[in-house]
């Protein structure tokens, strides 16, 4: 998990945007939509970035079409820590607040 983490979040484009996605989803599930509000992403950004972390492996879906929800994989809430810590070793901050602002938002 901790390779596939480097290279979603430092080894190509979008890693930003990925662990932010990530990050919101830690606290509950979303549908794209909502997500897009969450993060002011473009829709196709945001399916985009769904697209590539639930082919590998790191969010999971419940439901059909619109009203697919996506959830962090059992696999990747084990591993949250790893997540964390390739974050402060790429120089990145904010993950955790992203988290935090959802929780303070409900």
């Amino acid at each position: 998990m901790k390779r596939l983490l480097w290279w979603l979040l430092a080894g190509t484009r979008g890693g930003v945007n990925r662990a932010r996605i990530i990050a919101v989803l830690k606290g509950r599930p979303y549908n794209a939509n909502q997500l897009t509000e969450i993060l002011e992403l473009d829709y196709k950004t945001v399916r985009h970035h769904l697209d590539i972390l639930a082919k590998n492996g790191v969010v999971v879906t419940q439901g059909e079409c619109y009203g697919m929800m996506y959830f962090l994989s059992r696999d990747l809430e084990d591993n949250y820590d790893e997540l964390e810590e390739i974050w402060e070793q790429i120089g990145q901050t904010g993950i955790k607040e992203t988290r935090e602002t959802d929780d303070n938002d409900k």
